[in-house]
């Protein structure tokens, strides 16, 4: 394409994001359903090629326009109502610590996927995306995060993926350095080191929490997580009858 042209394009593009901000900005209370129109109005009027996103727009907000526009521009506001963001990350396709996986799990390394997910899953396309790289998946969050409005100071890390105790232990030391290492954005020596500075940094670590199963949450793994950094196991729901279990090779 034509760089005047394309040029062109962009300039309208951002007229209309910024006649869509200030039609809202003239309404004392707008709501979503007056967003979602003004949009479509502008879209038409500037002959755009698609619906504005939100994150369009509050990349052009003025700073006096925040305050009153940011609520209704805000996806997902639950994501961190109490302060605290949920952030999500995949560890890479590792077997199963048992010999055959049980029912539940669809995926695994011969489908290019972590055991428990099929690979269609929000934060399992993120970890395909980033090539499960831990530090890649948590910055691409974070800058999704903000682009919708968002402010992440405090993070809660949940590593996803499978058994994450079963796999090497430097593995795990070296994912969750590499996840805090991304939220304080360094390159720190140690693990130890990247713990220390996700507790004063700008954006702070408050809690990691692992998935596993229940013959790997013993002394020896909690042991372990612990001195990781961990604060939470998620072990899913779990069945008081064996039968089921041996039903479906648990």
């Amino acid at each position: 394409m034509n760089a005047v042209i394309l040029e062109k394009m962009q300039s309208n593009h951002q007229l209309a994001y910024r006649a869509i901000i200030e039609e809202l900005i003239r309404i004392p209370n707008p709501s979503r359903e007056d967003l979602n129109r003004i949009k479509l109005e502008i879209a038409r009027k500037y002959d755009l090629d698609g619906i504005p996103s939100n994150a369009q727009l509050i990349s052009l907000l003025k700073p006096e326009e925040r305050e009153k526009l940011l609520p209704i521009l805000r996806r997902k506001a639950t994501r961190t109502i109490s302060g605290v963001t949920v952030i999500a990350v995949m560890t890479k396709p590792w077997p199963c610590p048992q010999e055959t996986p049980c029912a539940y799990c669809p995926g695994g390394p011969p489908y290019g996927v972590p055991q428990s997910y099929t690979g269609h899953e929000p934060a399992a396309m993120r970890g395909l995306q980033n090539q499960f790289d831990p530090y890649l998946q948590v910055r691409h969050r974070i800058r999704q995060l903000e682009a919708i409005g968002h402010t992440v100071d405090k993070i809660e890390l949940i590593v996803m993926g499978g058994t994450f105790p079963a796999t090497p232990l430097d593995y795990q030391e070296w994912f969750i350095k590499r996840c805090l290492d991304a939220i304080t954005e360094t390159n720190s020596p140690s693990l130890k080191e990247a713990k220390k500075l996700a507790e004063t940094s700008k954006r702070r670590n408050v809690g990691i929490t692992v998935e596993t199963r229940p013959d790997w949450a013993k002394e020896e793994h909690i042991n372990h997580m612990l001195s990781m950094g961990v604060t939470r196991v998620e072990v899913g729901v779990q069945n008081i009858y064996d039968d089921i279990y041996r039903l479906v090779n648990r």
